[in-house]
């Protein structure tokens, strides 16, 4: 019996106002809040690389990590 798996897709995001660890760790918590997503940040390019089921939308993104306090380019 196969197993199936919802369609998921990768995007990576431009996250601004982040400036540390605790930034990159309050980001990455708010987009893992939403259901079936896993986020990392990387502080360095100021990016966060997502795989989101496929319902999940590039501003369902965008309106958790505003709600963290950062800003995001779509």
């Amino acid at each position: 019996m196969l197993l199936s798996k919802k369609p998921t897709f990768y995007t990576t995001l431009k996250v601004t106002g982040m400036s540390c660890p605790h930034c990159a760790a309050a980001v990455e918590k708010a987009l893992s809040a939403i259901k079936g997503v896993t986020a990392k940040v990387d502080l360095a390019s100021a990016s966060v690389t997502v795989n989101a089921p496929a319902a999940v939308t590039r501003e369902m993104m965008a309106a958790a990590i505003e709600s963290a306090g950062f800003g995001v380019e779509l």
